[in-house]
């Protein structure tokens, strides 16, 4: 059964697809149209993705479960209804037969299972394979983690849950099984948080919001490693065209690290208040167990196993992906945010919340 919160995430995303595609509606056609296949496409990254693939001329289909809005695309692209798992039906059978693809961009590959049963299926039948992974399956023992720096292991392929602890890993393991199966075929794009309008998270968005409201924002923690985040409206069109390209191997997509303290002085112009951002040392966030959205070290443990890595984003840089500025992100997603149903703004977790601001404003001015 469809619940309320996600019904309230598909009117986003019919949003997102909306601004994607006013905004690649100059974008050039093709001169090689690609037959392409998504496996995904409706949630935040698909919009960016199937809008700029359209208005270069491109053919898609999608294969989803069908449980989002069927008519976000109207009847642009074709959609393919089954399941990534294969023990619930109708599982993959859309995909079987002889029909060919240039080349797929696997958004909804979690479960080490499901990645290698539809990369498998597809043999032979695909030119190209693109593995979307995270920065978050590396193990993180290298301070600044390439493209060459070890991942994590599985610790069991018995779990097929996704968690916080659990999801690097398991990315990590579906890393590993479309290189493995595609070879020379595989393309790896490996991203950091990606934030920008259509963000279900909620996370980056707090940022510009919060700021918004002018008054004083409380965070991030003193001690905050850089922000490193790459916007969608870059790294999803990126995608397509490296595949356009015919390109080959792995990419972390990551901009450059951006310290907090000039995060938030490029959010300050969003509000049209007066707005002052406190710091609150390491000691007190820790003692009252507050966590802030995309800051680390984290209280609760975050999806790195090193808080402290960085990733350089490079090679990325040198194929072609545009890092926009946290400004520009920040405009977007707000001018998205506020485009958004009441009932949409007022489900979206506030982290942290206006009671523990005042807590720790209070210990402050005790102090």
């Amino acid at each position: 059964m469809t619940t309320r919160r996600e019904m309230l995430k598909y009117g986003a995303a019919a949003l997102a697809a909306a601004s994607a595609g006013r905004l690649f509606a100059d974008v050039p056609r093709a001169s090689h149209p690609l037959n392409l296949l998504i496996l995904g496409g409706t949630g935040f990254l698909g919009p960016h993705q199937v809008e700029y693939a359209l208005a270069r001329g491109h053919r898609v289909t999608l294969f989803n479960r069908g449980h989002k809005d069927a008519s976000l695309y109207g009847d642009r692209v074709e959609v393919l209804i089954g399941d990534r798992d294969t023990k619930v039906a109708p599982g993959l059978a859309a995909l079987e037969g002889k029909r060919r693809w240039d080349a797929v961009i696997d958004n909804s590959g979690y479960v080490p299972r499901h990645v290698r049963d539809a990369a498998q299926l597809l043999k032979g039948r695909v030119h190209r394979y693109l593995f979307v992974s995270t920065v978050a399956a590396y193990q993180g023992n290298d301070p600044v983690c390439h493209e060459d720096s070890p991942l994590r292991p599985l610790s069991s392929t018995e779990t097929e849950q996704v968690s916080m602890q659990t999801y690097g890993e398991m990315k990590a393991e579906g890393d590993r099984i479309a290189r493995e199966i595609y070879g020379k075929g595989a393309t790896v794009v490996r991203p950091t948080y990606i934030v920008g309008p259509g963000d279900e998270t909620d996370r980056f968005t707090y940022w510009p919001a919060r700021t918004a409201e002018g008054g004083t924002v409380v965070g991030p923690r003193a001690d905050a490693k850089d922000l490193q985040v790459v916007d969608a409206r870059d790294v999803c069109p990126w995608m397509v065209t490296l595949l356009e390209r015919d390109t080959a191997g792995i990419f972390n997509a990551a901009a450059p690290g951006v310290p907090w303290d000039a995060v938030l002085e490029a959010l300050r112009p969003l509000s049209a208040q007066p707005v002052q951002f406190v710091r609150p040392p390491a000691a007190l966030v820790e003692e009252l167990k507050v966590d802030f959205p995309l800051v680390e070290p984290t209280v609760s443990g975050g999806i790195f196993a090193n808080e402290r890595t960085s990733f350089d984003g490079s090679r990325a840089a040198r194929a072609g992906v545009h890092y926009r500025s946290i400004a520009d992100s920040g405009r977007g997603t707000l001018e998205w945010w506020r485009a958004q149903t009441p009932e949409r703004r007022a489900a979206a977790r506030r982290w942290p919340t206006a009671e523990q601001e005042k807590t720790i404003l209070a210990r402050l001015d005790s102090h």
